[in-house]
This record gives structure tokens, C-alpha cells and sequence, in this order.
């Protein structure tokens, strides 16, 4: 198992700044995916990691070796692509064994690799077939098989779901959880889908505009985002945030005023806040009804076992919450709002978040 260590890295096009002044540490084994909005960096640090870009700055490590200036056919990794790659007028097995010909590796090797790795992707069936022959998911099956034919110390995946259908995407997710489970490998993933990301990652990299935002367990950022940014980026549908002032709290606790009035209060020891609550941030599964904030349904969506109810506060602020699967409400209803207080977020003007000091409970659904 392989360790990555980016020291302080840094990307340029011209005078663009993709990447400023990165660290990060990977750990053996771990499953780490790289998660922000398009145009966020991640890919280009992925390709940083893997050779197919240069470092303008700072240093990349691969067990404790600096490989930032090395070729990358020297730096013991393995990607696989958004679209594939594969050679349309070779076989399966031709696509597999293509590049361990090109090194010059004896051909029983070959043949005991690529065996090994249709075994292990259950493709065996497939090997004679071409690529016009498979449907997406077989091909993207060839292209995770190519990269674990060259037992690379490290496997790094550029969005490699995204051109499949949400059927597929959900079955590749598992099978790429299985293979990680059985290989014990370092990877890296790059995606803009949070589903992904939380599903498969040991560890979530959060990255806004070539920086790092946080970086934690799924559960742990969902459940304590650093930012603002960041509890807005994770969970489905996202946190609800409205505008507050602060006002005269219980115990040591924070209270905040919404824009009609009503004071919440929370469990946020005021003595933990740098600075004003500029915006209350609750997510869907933390909002009750009864709650005595008035608020009026607008849009009803039912999506089996569960009914998201988008609200309106008297002050105009949007609020969606989630009911039962059989829930009455109907568009134009009255409904009272609640929020869990001990599952609140405060949000300063910086966008810092702080909440609860035993902030538990996570998504009910991912």
C-alpha cells in the first residue's frame, strides 16, 4: 500500500491560478476522493499526481520518494479516464495486455495478469470481445482492468461514472467499494457527484476554486462542515440557510432572530463564536412540524418512502423539510415549522461554521 504527500502545491496557466498552495497527505490504503463543482481543480491535481500535468510549485511525494519531476511512466500509478481510452480495433484482451507488451514483459506474465484481473472483474467471458461489443459499464470494466494489469502503487480515477446511466453508475459504485475492499489499494477519485463520494470514500476531499475546504470522513463532513460552502455542497436535497441577527440565547447558548421575528435557539455555546451569526443553516431531516414557526408549502415531492415539502417562511425564506412517504400536505398549506436545536449550524460572515459540541445523527438517505 502507497502514501501520497503533496507539499504545498501550485498551478498555473499562464497568469490563472488553478491550484494555490495545496497540502495534503493520503494515507496507505485509503479510498480518498477529491469532491467539488466543476472547474475546482480537481482533476487538474489529479493529473498533477499523475504526471499528465507539471507542478508550477511545491513538491509530490509516493512513499516518501519526490516524483514530481519524474516521467509518468515512472511514478508507479495508474489512471483510468472519463471516456475510456480503449483501442476500438483490439480485443479485450489486446486492450489489457497492450501496455505490458509495450515494456517488454514475457508473454506467460501477460497472460497471468490479465487472466488475474478479468477473474477479479468477472469479465473472462468478455476477452475476445471488442469494445463496440460492451455496453458502457463493460467497457469501463476494461478500463479499470488495464490499469490493475500494471499493479501500480496507486490507482487514480478521473470521473470514470459519469458517462453512464444512474442504473449503471449505482452498479459500478459497489463494484469499484469491492475492488478496493480485495486489493487493499490506494485510490483516488475525482468526482462532482456527492452520491459518489459518499458511498465509496474512506476520506472526502472538499475543494472549492483550488483550494482545500475540508477534508474528513463522509460522515464527518456531512455531519460538522468546516464551512459554509461545504454544508451547502454536501447532502441531498441541500442545508437550508437562513439569514439571522443574533439575539439573547439560554444557558450560554447561541439564539439567533429569524427575519420574521421568531427566535431559535440553539445548542452552540456562544463562547465558541469568533464572530456575529450571519445565517442559520438546518438540514431537511432536522426540520419538525408543530414547531410554531407559520410557514406555507409550495412545491410537494414524493419520492416513495419519503416526501420532500418545500416551505416558505412569512419573510419570503425558503425552507424544505422531509415527511413521510404518505404525508397529507398539500401545495398551499399551512404548515408550523421546529428545528432540532442540537443539529443547528451557525455561520459567520466568513462563512466558519460552528455547531453543537455533540453534534450527532447523519443523512438518512445518501
Amino acid at each position: 500500500m502507497t502514501s501520497i504527500v503533496l507539499k504545498r502545491v501550485s498551478k498555473k496557466f499562464g497568469t490563472t491560478s488553478v491550484i494555490s498552495d495545496l497540502s495534503l497527505a493520503i494515507d496507505p490504503g485509503e479510498f480518498t476522493v477529491f469532491l467539488g463543482p466543476s472547474g475546482c481543480g480537481k482533476s487538474t491535481l489529479l493529473r498533477m499526481i499523475a504526471g499528465l500535468e507539471d507542478v508550477t510549485s511545491g513538491e509530490i511525494e509516493i512513499e516518501g520518494q519526490r516524483i514530481d519531476r519524474a516521467p509518468p511512466g515512472e511514478r508507479g500509478v495508474a489512471m483510468v479516464f472519463q471516456n475510456y481510452a480503449l483501442y476500438p480495433h483490439m480485443s479485450v484482451r489486446e486492450n489489457l495486455s497492450f501496455g505490458l507488451k509495450n515494456i517488454g514483459m514475457p508473454k506467460a506474465q501477460i497472460d497471468e495478469r490479465v487472466q488475474a484481473a478479468a477473474r477479479m472483474l468477472e469479465m473472462d467471458a468478455l476477452l475476445e470481445r471488442r469494445p463496440s461489443q460492451l455496453s458502457g459499464g463493460q467497457r469501463q470494466r476494461v478500463a479499470i482492468g488495464r490499469a490493475i494489469v500494471k499493479e501500480p502503487r496507486a490507482f487514480l480515477f478521473d470521473e470514470p461514472l459519469s458517462n453512464l446511466d444512474a442504473a449503471l453508475r449505482s452498479r459500478t459504485r459497489v463494484e469499484l467499494s469491492r475492488l478496493h475492499q480485495r486489493m487493499k489499494a490506494t485510490m483516488i477519485f475525482v468526482t462532482h457527484d456527492q452520491v459518489e463520494a459518499m458511498t465509496m470514500a474512506t476520506r472526502i476531499v472538499v475543494m472549492n476554486q483550488g483550494r482545500v475546504e475540508q477534508v474528513g470522513t463522509p460522515l464527518g463532513i456531512y455531519r460538522r462542515p468546516a464551512t459554509r460552502f461545504v454544508a451547502g455542497f454536501i447532502g441531498s436535497p441541500a442545508m437550508n440557510f437562513l439569514k439571522v441577527e443574533p439575539a439573547a440565547g439560554e444557558g450560554g447558548m447561541a439564539a439567533v432572530r429569524l427575519g420574521d421575528g421568531t427566535v431559535v435557539q440553539t445548542d452552540i455555546p456562544t463562547a465558541g463564536l469568533e464572530a456575529v451569526p450571519a445565517e442559520l443553516g438546518v438540514r431537511a431531516e432536522h426540520v419538525t412540524t408543530g414547531g410554531g414557526i407559520p410557514a406555507t408549502v409550495d412545491v410537494v415531492e414524493r419520492l416513495g418512502d419519503r416526501t420532500l415539502v418545500y416551505s416558505r417562511l412569512r419573510n419570503g425564506a425558503a425552507v424544505v423539510y422531509e415527511d413521510e412517504g404518505d404525508s397529507p400536505v398539500s401545495v398551499g398549506d399551512a404548515v408550523s415549522l421546529g428545528f432540532r436545536r442540537q443539529f443547528l449550524h451557525l455561520f459567520d460572515a466568513s462563512g466558519k461554521a460552528h455547531q453543537a459540541p455533540t453534534l450527532e445523527g447523519g443523512p438518512r438517505h445518501g
